[in-house]
């Protein structure tokens, strides 16, 4: 499991590493809502591509390893407690979008919207996606309920008009 301080650890060294990171799934929503409200089985982490070795080195002192290579679309370390930081680089583009090669050779383009977004862990203000971001980064799979749950939150926080499948929500 991922806490709050262990996700301030893990954003803390890997910006002192030089390491641009925006917080994304389920703390991404949590960090929007400025609470935490659900426990995390990890931390999901967009970062730019050429950041990747140096998030590898900055968090490997605190004994996480990479546990799957799926480069480069992502990757993920875990330590011997098992918390996992699912890392997934992006190539910044020069209208401000990002954009994350997949490994079957497509891209996924993200607008430069998802560099904007901030929200809070404690009184500690990060860097996430936007609640519009979120939102975009929930369709395409199958959600379950945690996902119905954090879309039914920002929902209900942000005024957001919600697409299918997550409208017809109560």
């Amino acid at each position: 499991m991922m806490s709050s301080d262990d996700v301030l650890e893990v954003i803390n060294l890997l910006e002192s590493a030089g390491v641009n990171v925006w917080i994304n799934g389920g703390w991404g929503v949590d960090a929007l809502l400025g609470m935490q409200t659900r426990v995390h089985d990890d931390l999901d982490v967009y970062i730019l591509s050429d950041h990747i070795t140096a998030s590898q080195e900055a968090l490997h002192p605190l004994g996480f390893e990479l546990m799957t290579d799926d480069l480069p679309q992502g990757f993920v370390l875990r330590d011997a407690n098992d918390r996992r930081v699912d890392f997934h680089p992006l190539v910044l583009q020069p209208d401000g979008s990002g954009v994350q090669h997949q490994q079957e050779g497509g891209q996924w383009v993200l607008p430069a919207t998802v560099f904007q977004g901030s929200g809070r862990i404690w009184r500690t203000r990060v860097r996430c996606t936007t609640p519009e971001d979120q939102v975009r980064n929930h369709l395409g799979y199958e959600p379950d309920q945690i996902d119905f749950r954090d879309m039914r939150l920002l929902r209900d926080r942000f005024g957001l008009e919600l697409p299918p499948p997550f409208d017809l929500m109560g």
